[in-house]
């Protein structure tokens, strides 16, 4: 069955509405904005599940020009991420209903919050490479929002830049990798797409093709590196996953729903949705080895953690590495070890992360060094911490032990089918688990044990931050009752078929046998079997001595070259100390911003006309009226004379010259409502110039020649970039000019119903350009003049409240 193209615009509508009228709903409801932004998410989750048995996609023209619309696709990966994004959403708006409370900034965090949401669902939900690139950058730049929720924190403010420049920069290194599909495609398959998914033209439904394209091209293995940079930029792989840790300076809430179920799930979901198109040798030798050595490396770092929040971002990096694994390798157990590990990763990290909080906001600390014994004061945060603790480190029958068999048999099989250096594969997995088991447990201690006599008293969380994590620890707890009972042949079915269909989503169409996912205890003695004893077993033996790997641990990680931290600190300070970006790109002048803006825009415009082959219309001579030319030629006298001027206000004057001589044009041109206009803002704006120029200083002092010929340069440049603008859109003459066309549609016609689609029914045909033909134009013209008014309103009301100097 298709789905509803209606259900699915509201599924993306619905957040961003909701963030929009927040501040609104902020001055009426106060703190308890977090129930409604819960009602926003759940809305949105039951408008998914209503489409949970539907498959296809829908499509709205976006750019037909260039091919491109907003393609929307339902399967089961795109289920799978739409359900963590409002599920969880609803889970973790409720639990900042709580944890927020009293906390500074709450309009911004649940508007920000929603608005990440929908981003979210955009990725999920996306069948288009420009959509999803629009969704995909949106989610960052909300993460930045809420990493650097507590501006007056330095190691927030870092945090927060850190993130945007790491995920940012590997999403357009992502987008290049588009480009290049984009252009392979019409190659491939006869024409340019940048349909994903979702359509007969779509590039998955020519994978074939589109691999054979790309390889003798020499383009496979590039496109391959743009793609996994992007994936690895937003979920945290080596040696890009230096961002996370410092992510955690967020508020908990912000690190439960972005650092753990949704946001760095993008980069894993990229994996699967590409893995069906580019699934090769070249894709498994890419993702599998970086998924395991992602895995090992940053669970070999969770150990050394001392922040029970620290703990949890390195082991969200390495239960994303194990799905990153899991869907490089080229068997169907890897892309089962993917599907399975999102959903037991969300619900037992979400959960983890949510106790985390309770434990940081009832004991005052999250030193790991600092807590212990917490059953006593917490024992239901006790409870779900031993199902979600156990689930991460894959202990049976906890729900992580059954996707980490599944990551064990895929390797195996790889080993035994390839055979030679493929066998470090399953080696480096059991590897990898140690270290995941010893930092599950040493999170699991900190309820058992003895309370440290310094921790004082620790009070119980109020319901409403307890059920959020109950609900999660339940649902894992589900899971992992579900392989228990399949043992004993009582499958939990609604999970295993819905499992199915996200597997299905993941695996090359055609390429293989009927798919039926189940998973339940071993009860065979195999392989897998065997590599979960061994890493169960050598966590046993190595926790006694934790505190030595961790000390060892920490003594490798002091040493500055081995830490992708000391490259990404010496690389911006040496930017942030260079004498040229502190004395001529960041002064703090908006004189140097505004010419670095304008030169950027400038030379990608002409750029772009250079690169597409733009031939400027032939000169054939002047055939304006001689009136028309003397006017023009006292404007250009009039922008001479601006660069001459001796003072602010001789400069005002002059450049007023220009906006006159305009109006004059318009005159000749016998278009007198238009000339009437440009008089009237002119004016304003001389008058506005002036004013302001009251309050500064009168002349503009001794003027630097090199500057003077900089931004002579400029001008010239931006002058050069809208003169060939402007002629190369008034070199084509159509046939039907528009002209003759809103002339003709203004009025009112002789025959009509109640109702004038296709007409303006006006007498004025300006007046019915404005608010017919233009009616959006205009109405954004409005609100950009509304919402300066307002400001300016606002600071005069500030300034006489004494807020502002």
């Amino acid at each position: 069955m298709q789905p509803n193209q209606t259900v699915l615009l509201a599924v993306l509508a619905l957040p961003f509405l909701g963030a929009a009228v927040t501040p609104l709903v902020y001055r009426a409801l106060g703190e308890r904005t977090a129930y409604f932004a819960a009602a926003i998410a759940g809305g949105c989750l039951l408008l998914i599940a209503s489409q949970a048995s539907t498959h296809g996609s829908v499509t709205l023209p976006w750019i037909p020009s260039l091919g491109v619309s907003l393609s929307l696709y339902v399967d089961g990966l795109a289920l799978l991420i739409g359900f963590l994004a409002s599920g969880v959403g609803v889970l973790i708006f409720t639990y900042s209903g709580g944890y927020m409370h009293d906390e500074p900034g709450q309009m911004k965090y649940y508007a920000t919050l929603q608005a990440f949401m929908g981003s979210m669902l955009g990725v999920a939900f996306a069948a288009d490479l420009v959509a999803l690139f629009l969704f995909w950058e949106l989610t960052s730049v909300a993460s930045f929002l809420l990493i650097g929720h507590y501006r007056s924190e330095e190691s927030s403010k870092y945090a927060a830049r850190k993130s945007m420049l790491i995920t940012v920069a590997g999403g357009l290194f992502m987008l290049i990798g588009f480009l290049v599909l984009h252009g392979v495609a019409a190659d491939a398959i006869g024409t340019a797409t940048f349909r994903l998914v979702g359509s007969e033209n779509s590039m998955l439904a020519h994978a074939d093709e589109i691999q054979e394209a790309l390889r003798s091209a020499g383009l496979l293995v590039p496109v391959l590196l743009l793609i996994g940079i992007g994936a690895a930029a937003k979920s945290a792989q080596v040696p890009l996953h230096i961002w996370l840790p410092n992510a955690m300076e967020a508020p908990t809430p912000v690190s439960a729903f972005l650092h753990s179920a949704t946001m760095v799930k993008a980069g894993v979901y990229l994996v699967g949705r590409f893995r069906p198109l580019l699934l090769t040798d070249e894709w498994m030798i890419l993702f599998a080895t970086l998924g395991l050595v992602t895995m090992t490396v940053t669970a070999m770092l969770a150990i050394a953690a001392s922040d029970i929040k620290e703990l949890l971002a390195y082991s969200t990096a390495s239960h994303l590495g194990l799905i990153v694994a899991g869907y490089g390798l080229s068997n169907v157990y890897g892309a089962e070890t993917g599907a399975f590990h999102i959903v037991n990763h969300a619900l037992f990290k979400a959960a983890l992360f949510l106790v985390a909080g309770i434990v940081a906001h009832e004991a005052g600390t999250r030193a790991i060094d600092e807590l212990g014994g917490l059953r006593h004061d917490l024992p239901v945060t006790a409870a779900v911490t031993v199902v979600a603790a156990l689930g991460m480190a894959g202990v049976p029958p906890f729900n992580g032990f059954y996707s980490k068999e599944l990551l064990f048999e895929a390797t195996y099989e790889v080993a035994l089918h390839d055979g030679g250096v493929w066998w470090l594969l399953p080696v480096v997995a059991v590897f990898g688990s140690v270290f995941t088991f010893l930092y599950s447990i040493r999170f699991l201690m900190l309820f058992f044990g003895e309370k440290p006599h310094e921790l004082g008293e620790v009070h119980s969380p109020p319901a409403i931050m307890l059920a959020p994590p109950v609900v999660l620890g339940v649902l894992a707890g589900v899971v992992g009752l579900g392989g228990v009972t399949s043992t004993f042949g009582v499958h939990l079915t609604p999970l295993t078929d819905f499992v199915t269909r996200v597997v299905e989503s993941s695996v090359a169409h055609g390429g293989g046998h009927e798919i039926h996912f189940g998973y339940h205890l071993p009860t065979k003695l195999k392989p897998a079997v065997v590599m979960s004893a061994i890493t169960i077993g050598v966590g046993l033996v190595a926790y006694p001595f934790f505190d030595h790997l961790r000390d060892g641990v920490r003594t490798l990680r002091s040493v500055p070259l081995l830490s992708p931290n000391f490259y990404y600190d010496t690389g911006t300070e040496a930017l942030d100390e260079t004498e040229f970006v502190t004395t001529h790109l960041q002064t703090g002048l908006l004189r140097t911003y505004a010419t670095a803006l304008v030169l950027a825009v400038s030379a990608m415009t002409l750029g772009a006309y250079a690169a597409a082959g733009a031939n400027l219309p032939a000169f054939t001579g002047v055939g304006l009226a001689l009136p028309l030319v003397l006017v023009l030629l006292v404007a250009i006298v009039g922008a001479f004379a601006v660069t001459g001027a001796p003072s602010h206000v001789a400069g005002v004057l002059t450049l007023s010259i220009l906006g006159f001589m305009v109006a004059i044009f318009y005159i000749l041109a016998s278009a007198p409502d238009l000339a009437l206009t440009q008089l009237v803002v002119e004016t304003l704006v001389l008058v506005l110039f002036l004013l302001v120029l009251d309050k500064l200083p009168a002349f503009y002092g001794e003027p630097s020649r090199l500057r003077s010929a900089r931004d002579g340069l400029v001008s010239v440049v931006v002058g050069a970039t809208v003169f060939t603008t402007v002629l190369l859109s008034t070199k084509a003459t159509p046939n039907d000019v528009i002209a003759e066309f809103l002339a003709k549609r203004a009025g009112v016609p002789s025959e009509h119903g109640t109702y004038l689609l296709d007409w303006g029914g006006g007498g004025n045909i300006v007046n019915v350009i404005l608010v017919d033909f233009r009616a959006f134009d205009t109405m954004g013209e409005i609100s950009v003049v509304a919402m300066a008014a307002l400001s300016v309103v606002t600071i005069l009301a500030m300034r006489e409240r004494g807020e502002v100097q």
